[in-house]
């Protein structure tokens, strides 16, 4: 249930044309090819529930919301199954050609984009005009899609913000003030070269990690992704050719890791033994480093994320979709509105470093309380919140940045880094590949 980064990565393209053409069950047919459950005003019925990974270690956890939800509820079963993380969407894809999904089902937010913009959905904010209100603006317009007006098609759960992470004593060591920490990306890597140039190589910045940089960084500059039909990238601009730039040349002089470009390094090992400034932007990293290196944890400074131009941070989502076409559709949305109230997401992030996405819940005081300043886990949780409240959620990288679309632009960014290539020649070849991509797709999809 942790994100490897919080950068949204989307799903293969092998999976979305499979779900497109699916025969049977209105897979392929588009939204109106699965009917609306109507409301019967009986909460009443067998539900299924199905959750991503949760099992064994939250087992009581969700045992305990469902038992308590059933005994306000009697005429309701709650039948819970929880799967693994391997092959999740993949089993979404096989249920949907089965009509076997299930009533309330747990969606990241691609998965969720594979169901929702097929139509399997409902729409809980026709079902719920009043529930807009009840959760963080931000996390609610997550589960929006293009092109479907005011609709929403699932209800926000639990969620993870990105934020800034770094060794305080590294940062002052390379004459930088720990107290005022990057805000954008220029500002980001303007603090790298620094860094680059006062270790002597005993350390460097960040992670090289296109993938896990790509396409955050370019939102983040208001780099446009897509144009308005969403049938052609637009990346290909001087603002991501002068990222591209920049990356290369702080590579160069020894900000990144070398070896981090092309393989996965084991982040929390190299900033564990102070071979990084900047760790992963995730308050679970900050839990990691406490409890496997307490020295470095003593020096780990939380700050904000960077957020560059558009006051946009990165988001992990987790939501709870409704089958459009169950069969009881008030015990569906009423188990749904109950796992996600308040008081239940406030019990689940006291058990796992989450966040609610119901505001009812982030008002708990327990997320706005930073203790003494000095504990970088009690100021981690204290900062996102905040940002949770607060900040414009880059919530909108769109579906057509599949993960081939984003190995494809890697491949040539990280051609540009190493200098086989320069770095225009690199956001050209890399827009016209993942177009390629993009129009196989949506020829795939007809």
């Amino acid at each position: 249930m942790t994100p490897s980064h919080l950068t949204r990565t989307g799903i293969a393209l092998l999976v979305a044309a499979v779900l497109a053409t699916a025969p049977g069950c209105g897979v392929g047919g588009g939204p109106g090819a699965v009917e609306d459950a109507q409301r019967t005003g009986r909460v009443a019925g067998t539900i299924t529930f199905r959750t991503l990974q949760l099992k064994p270690t939250y087992t009581g956890y969700v045992q305990g919301v469902i038992d308590a939800f059933e005994e306000k509820y009697p005429d309701v079963k709650v039948v819970w199954e929880d799967v693994p993380g391997d092959g999740y969407n993949e089993k979404l894809v096989a249920d949907a050609q089965a009509g076997a999904l299930p009533d309330v089902v747990n969606l990241s937010t691609d998965s969720f984009q594979l169901l929702g913009d097929r139509g399997m959905l409902a729409d809980v904010a026709r079902l719920d005009p009043e529930a807009a209100r009840s959760y963080v603006p931000g996390a609610w317009e997550q589960f929006t899609l293009p092109g479907k007006g005011r609709g929403v098609f699932a209800y926000p759960w639990y969620v993870t913000p990105e934020i800034l992470t770094y060794n305080k004593e590294l940062f002052a060591e390379a004459g930088l003030d720990p107290s005022r920490p990057p805000t954008t990306v220029d500002q980001f890597f303007d603090h790298a070269e620094q860094i680059a140039a006062r270790s002597g190589g005993r350390y460097a910045a960040f992670m090289a990690d296109p993938k896990g940089r790509l396409p955050g960084d370019w939102q983040k500059m208001g780099i446009r992704l897509l144009d308005d039909e969403r049938k052609a990238f637009t990346f290909d601009t001087e603002r991501a050719v002068g990222w591209v730039t920049r990356m290369k040349d702080l590579y160069a002089k020894g900000a990144m890791p070398k070896e981090s470009l092309l393989k996965a390094d084991d982040v929390n090992q190299l900033y564990g033994s102070r071979k990084l400034v900047f760790g992963p932007g995730s308050p679970g990293f900050v839990k990691d480093i406490k409890r496997n290196a307490p020295q470095v944890y003593a020096a780990t400074q939380v700050a904000g994320a960077v957020t560059g131009t558009l006051g946009h941070i990165g988001i992990y989502a987790q939501s709870l979709g409704i089958k459009r076409n169950t069969a009881h559709l008030d015990a569906a949305a009423a188990f749904a509105q109950w796992v996600t109230n308040g008081p239940n997401q406030v019990a689940f992030a006291r058990k796992a470093t989450i966040y609610p996405s119901h505001a009812e819940g982030l008002a708990d005081p327990y997320f706005s309380d930073r203790g003494d300043g000095t504990d970088a886990e009690t100021v981690a949780r204290a900062v996102g919140a905040e940002q949770l409240r607060t900040a414009q959620l880059d919530a909108n990288t769109p579906v057509e940045w599949t993960n081939q679309v984003g190995d494809a632009v890697v491949r040539e960014v990280q051609k540009a880094i190493t200098g086989e290539q320069d770095p225009r020649t690199a956001v050209r070849r890399a827009q016209e590949e993942a177009d390629k991509l993009l129009a196989a797709a949506n020829a795939g999809g007809r």
